[in-house]
């Protein structure tokens, strides 16, 4: 029987991250009936697609070796709900404010204490950037494209460019997906990742690689490369409002159907849900025993686990989803999302306050973390986030196979990735129970 997780264990890059109180077996078997009669129920009363049209469907799917060659892919740039312009006032005050306390949290990191608990820049990087982005992309759309201070940056270097900028070249997010790689290995993998000059390094050398790229092929870079960037503009899809002409309310399932397929999306997604399985596998016991057995560097066993779970999540959805695989990769998003929120909510209540004290006052020592209020509502939250994230999933793939399927292959093509979206449900709610 699977025991209730009460405990507490450390959590990638800082902090604490603490399992559900509840029965192991319920939360499972519950997650995987709501799953399977969420598609039961959609696919009786759902007959006709509502929110991608025919013209967005026919661009949506590779067109098979008959058609002659693939359908146009939408640039990545084209993601939807994005928050006002990235030249506005507000967004351009924003983009400096954000600049100047990135430098000042790198320059700290370099020359503070070496000491998380008395430096701000782990806990700004892994617990304010990595988690606190999301909640407020969710609720808001993609922020970070408007506050993001490497574009305040480039703006401040690009008269001193002697060269005239070259085209961007054709990629979509496969840039964000390298980066993304580099920043969940340094969280959940590198030995030091918690030391604040590594923090700094790698926050320094984030801004120099972007800012560089930017400078050659100018600011619609950051709309394609910057992880971060593509990060919050995936989740800010999800958000209720939509900034295009003025905030507005909008159905969420439509701003999600709006995000375009686009190369390299697929790998961005599967190292997002990936690294966080496997930053959820980490806090099993039982890893860790395994895991000290092998005649390996920790290090080594770890980056190899990391990379093996990402290579089967892209694997496992290829198979499901076969030559849909680039139209229903947006519907991936919200199970990465709900299982982000899930995983690192305690994480986010615990030290979100610490860090925004470090940042206010970067010399303060820190108290004890506080104690999570009322468990019981956390876990209701969590386990929500969890079953939400896949319903909706669910809910915009069904609508897209209408949109991309003749009538009789509509309910058959979706059983295998309907399936495949049981088992994480059921694989996300165990590691919240043991983890």
């Amino acid at each position: 029987m699977i025991q209730p997780a009460g405990r507490v264990v450390l959590a990638h890059g800082i902090g604490e991250v603490r399992g559900l109180p509840l029965p192991g077996e319920l939360v499972l078997q519950t997650g995987g009936v709501v799953v399977l009669f969420s598609f039961l129920a959609v696919a009786l009363l759902w007959r006709e697609p509502r929110f991608a049209g025919p013209k967005a469907a026919r661009d949506a799917v590779p067109a098979g070796p008959a058609a002659g060659g693939p359908a146009p892919l939408a640039r990545s740039g084209s993601l939807s709900g994005r928050v006002g312009t990235v030249d506005s006032p507000g967004s351009r005050f924003g983009q400096a404010v954000l600049l100047l306390l990135a430098t000042a949290v790198v320059v700290f990191g370099f020359l503070g204490p070496q000491d998380d608990e008395a430096n701000p820049a782990p806990r700004a990087l892994y617990v304010l950037l990595w988690v606190g982005l999301v909640p407020v992309s969710l609720l808001l759309g993609p922020v970070w494209r408007a506050v993001n201070p490497l574009r305040a940056l480039h703006r401040l270097l690009a008269p001193l460019r002697r060269r005239p900028t070259r085209p961007l070249p054709d990629v979509g997010y496969e840039p964000a997906a390298v980066g993304l790689t580099a920043f969940v290995w340094l969280e959940l993998v590198a030995p030091m990742r918690d030391v604040p000059a590594v923090v700094a390094t790698f926050l320094l050398l984030y801004a120099a690689i972007h800012t560089a790229a930017a400078l050659r092929h100018g600011p619609a870079w950051f709309d394609r490369g910057d992880t971060f960037e593509a990060y919050s503009s995936l989740v800010g899809a999800l958000a209720p409002v939509t900034w295009d002409e003025g905030p507005r309310l909008r159905n969420p399932l439509r701003g999600l159907a709006a995000v375009r397929p686009a190369p390299g999306l697929v790998a961005f997604v599967a190292v997002w849900w990936g690294s966080t399985v496997f930053d959820g596998l980490t806090g099993w016991p039982g890893w860790t025993q395994a895991r000290n057995l092998l005649p390996v560097p920790a290090a080594a066993a770890d980056t190899v686990v990391l990379v093996a779970l990402v290579a089967v999540v892209a694997l496992l959805y290829r198979l499901a989803t076969g030559r849909l695989a680039a139209a229903l990769v947006p519907t991936l998003i919200p199970i990465a999302t709900g299982y982000t929120i899930a995983h690192y909510m305690t994480l986010l209540l615990v030290e979100g306050p610490r860090a925004l004290g470090q940042l206010a006052a970067p010399l303060h020592e820190l108290g004890e973390p506080a104690a999570v209020w009322h468990p019981g509502l956390v876990a209701a939250v969590q386990i929500g986030a969890v079953l939400v994230g896949h319903v909706v999933a669910v809910v915009v793939a069904h609508d897209r196979c209408l949109a991309l399927l003749p009538p009789h292959r509509r309910l058959a093509d979706q059983v295998p990735l309907v399936l495949l979206m049981v088992a994480y449900t059921m694989v996300g709610l165990f590691l919240l129970v043991i983890a």
